[in-house]
């Protein structure tokens, strides 16, 4: 199948005729069609333009390329091809500068995911509703593949419309490897929406609309290889072995892999001895986090965790050992890519885009690299 044998787009739209409005666009699922997946839109928040498309493909009444076990070649040459189809109706629809948050259901989840894979600085936002991401479909899933691309992933844990084993591989993709500050929710139920998360969903839409509107949106996708002054090298190696489990809800802690205590103090009596900083409670953190404040520093907002007492990074209580910090973005994105952290959930929808936890470090070694990322968050925070 090709471009040329689609037909042009049949679009149901709600809220906002604003042509600059942020633009929200819904994808169906499999038996369902572009009138009832619109259905979502009085229940999102006021202020966006709201589109829904129906799949081009009529086979299953849906986005129907993606079979629930996997995607083969002729699978994934109909993806590339309508992947191509809707960027023509979107490129006119949303012309670059407006920004775009995909929502998709199911099988219209999976079309999401492959679009963001494809073209991850193109969106503001995507929501991976009930689905997959379209793995094997030949689009890159490297690490950081998806950094500063904020992403709401919701599933059922009771879903068995989509192979449990698709379900955990996009939800372990989206929260560790992707680079994308990950907001998730699994529930009790099946394969249908909530209104839980449809109001969740709703407050991140809001969220993450605000944040751009505010602040303009960072460049999502792979990092390039940036520049560590901190570091001997002058670059971030990458950590040794599997990532630590790492909690998906608030507050984010680190699970795994904890530093031993001895290396959390030396870490900590290292930090408080940069230049300007002073010590005391997190504003932002746990009960015992220790904050680590500067008395001078940076005009811009985004260099902190809290601007208005200078907080820049916390190190988290023994039991945890990991830091939450502050990093220029293109940093942020190589700290995640390299597995030595990865995004908050709320970076780029409530705080600042390079906010990252740092995992603990295990030895002598990880030591001296999680020292030169905090000082490049030091850095960073003073305004140098």
């Amino acid at each position: 199948m090709t471009v040329e044998t689609f037909a042009p787009p049949t679009v149901a739209t709600y809220g906002s005729t604003d042509p600059a409005a942020p633009l929200v666009v819904l994808l169906h699922g499999r038996g369902s069609d572009e009138t009832e997946i619109l259905g979502l839109a009085p229940h999102l928040p006021a202020g966006p333009a709201y589109a829904a498309v129906r799949a081009p493909i009529a086979e299953g009444g849906g986005y129907a390329w993606f079979a629930n076990h996997g995607i083969g070649r002729p699978q994934a040459d109909s993806l590339r091809a309508t992947m191509d189809w809707f960027r023509g109706w979107l490129d006119a629809a949303a012309p670059a500068g407006r920004p775009v948050v995909l929502v998709g259901f199911s099988g219209g989840a999976a079309f999401a995911g492959g679009l963001v894979l494809d073209e991850p600085g193109r969106y503001a936002g995507a929501a991976v509703l009930y689905g997959t991401l379209p793995f094997d479909a030949g689009l890159a899933t490297e690490p950081g593949r998806l950094a500063h691309l904020p992403v709401f992933v919701a599933q059922g844990e009771g879903d068995h419309v989509i192979p449990r084993e698709l379900l955990d591989r996009t939800w372990d993709y989206l929260l560790s490897e992707s680079g994308a500050p990950t907001v998730a929710q699994r529930q009790p139920g099946g394969h249908q929406l909530t209104a839980r998360t449809v109001h969740d969903l709703g407050e991140w839409i809001a969220h993450r609309l605000a944040f751009v509107d505010h602040l303009g949106a960072t460049p999502a996708g792979p990092p390039s290889r940036p520049a560590w002054p901190t570091l001997p090298s002058g670059e971030l190696p990458g950590r040794a072995g599997p990532r630590p489990q790492v909690s998906w809800t608030i507050p984010q802690q680190q699970e795994s892999q904890n530093a031993p205590a001895d290396l959390q103090e030396r870490l900590f009596e290292e930090v408080r001895g940069l230049a300007g900083v002073d010590v005391g409670p997190s504003r932002i953190s746990v009960p015992g986090a220790r904050g680590f404040t500067l008395r001078d520093g940076s005009d811009d907002e985004q260099a902190w965790l809290v601007p208005q007492v200078g907080e820049f990074a916390h190190l988290h209580p023994a039991y945890d050992g990991s830091l939450h910090l502050v990093l220029p973005p293109d940093l942020a994105a190589d700290v995640s890519a390299k597995g030595w952290g990865r995004p908050h959930m709320w970076a780029g929808t409530r705080l600042s885009p390079g906010f990252v936890m740092v995992h603990g470090p295990r030895d002598e070694a990880e030591l001296a690299v999680v020292l030169g990322i905090v000082a490049a968050s030091h850095a960073y925070a003073s305004g140098r």
